[in-house]
């Protein structure tokens, strides 16, 4: 999956990589089209599957291929395989899907899982990690600011029992496939650490 941008443009201002109020030049269209979806992002790390004739072939890691047999990232095919169990590929059709992979293993398990497992984007996440509220609001850079500050929160610990409140931010998704993100850190009100 290629890298996905902020709708709002990022500059480097004292030090840190920051969002600024204005919009990214080809991105108006996350805030002025009302089929946009604003759904949770993970913090996990992007692994996508091939699926033929209804089988999982292949499993990429950005765009390393990840062997199924694999001792150093095992962990990636035990997530897998905890998806499969859940049921979450059963509507997965033939083709490349994408989704995050979180666990123990990725960026310091900040959902407190036990176990790994993959969150399809399409499916899983777009019915379960959906803001229904996005839009219902004014869509500018102090509204939205506010939002991720003092509201957001997280829909993957609501629908499961994580022992954890945190939320990472959104990804901004359009019916054609484009994509945008913003992360709580990238505000400059976010205390901790940065990507």
């Amino acid at each position: 999956m290629p890298k996905i941008e902020s709708p709002f443009v990022r500059e480097m201002i004292d030090g840190k990589y920051l969002l600024t109020d204005k919009i990214t030049e080809g991105y108006e269209w996350v805030f002025e089209d009302e089929s946009v979806m604003a759904i949770e992002k993970l913090h996990g790390t992007n692994v996508s599957i091939v699926i033929i004739d209804g089988n999982v072939t292949e499993m990429y890691n950005r765009t390393e291929r990840v062997p199924f047999i694999n001792k150093t990232k095992a962990w990636m095919t035990q997530g897998l395989l905890e998806s499969k169990k859940r049921g979450y590929l059963e509507v997965l059709g033939d083709g490349q899907h994408f989704g995050e992979l979180i666990g123990p293993r990725v960026n310091s398990n900040p959902y407190h899982l036990n176990e790994h497992m993959w969150i399809p984007f399409k499916t899983y996440a777009q019915k379960h990690l959906l803001y229904k509220s996005w839009g219902k609001y004014p869509k500018d850079f102090d509204t939205i600011s506010a939002w991720f500050k003092d509201d957001l929160f997280s829909l993957l610990n609501r629908t499961r029992s994580t022992g954890s409140e945190f939320v990472e931010g959104v990804v901004f998704t359009h019916p054609d496939g484009r994509m945008a993100k913003l992360r709580r850190d990238m505000y400059d009100w976010y205390k901790g650490r940065r990507h």
